[in-house]
């Protein structure tokens, strides 16, 4: 693994603004192919992940949540030809709205009171055919989201608004 150096002009891009963004929606898996539930609050444990989750853990994990950017479902929606998705059909926690996830890899955010790493993509798994139907694993390629482990624990409402934590900017593989 190589790294940039900070002082290198990619990784000033890569360290550029990222706008705020919100969060609406926050869905809960209590196991692996129950409903989904839609809670307005949840409870993020730091290092095991959300408190009624089927992914939450004993060891501190790359995918104790898991994020999708609100712009990116309905990219997947067009690209399957409907008017919109249900965030329950795509299975992931935090649905978010205004903030480009992908600028944010590798680094950490705030959500409320919470601090998450984002640890990577959340690729596509082949229960999105039996979601969305023919073709939906290939429509959600891409913009499936992002993984992160909590890293300060706490409780996050539908509306908490959503940063980049600025202090803390790694380094950027190569």
């Amino acid at each position: 693994m190589q790294l940039l150096p900070p002082q290198s002009t990619i990784s000033q891009l890569l360290a550029g603004p990222v706008g705020p963004g919100r969060l609406v929606w926050i869905g809960l898996r209590p196991s692996h192919k129950a409903p989904m539930l839609t809670p307005a609050s949840a409870l993020f444990v730091a290092e095991h992940g959300i408190d009624g989750d089927c992914y939450r853990t004993q060891r501190n994990g790359p995918r104790q949540v898991t994020l999708i950017a609100a712009e990116d479902i309905a990219a997947i929606a067009s690209f399957m030809g409907k008017d919109d998705v249900s965030p329950e059909l795509l299975r992931r926690n935090l649905v978010t709205r205004g903030i480009n996830l992908n600028a944010l890899k590798g680094q950490r955010i705030q959500i409320g009171q919470i601090v998450l790493e984002v640890s990577g993509e959340c690729a596509p798994c082949s229960q999105m055919e039996a979601n969305l139907g023919a073709g939906g694993y290939n429509a959600v390629r891409g913009r499936g989201g992002l993984t992160a482990r909590i890293i300060t624990g706490g409780e996050v409402r539908l509306g908490d608004a959503i940063d980049r934590v600025d202090d803390w900017l790694t380094a950027v593989e190569i």
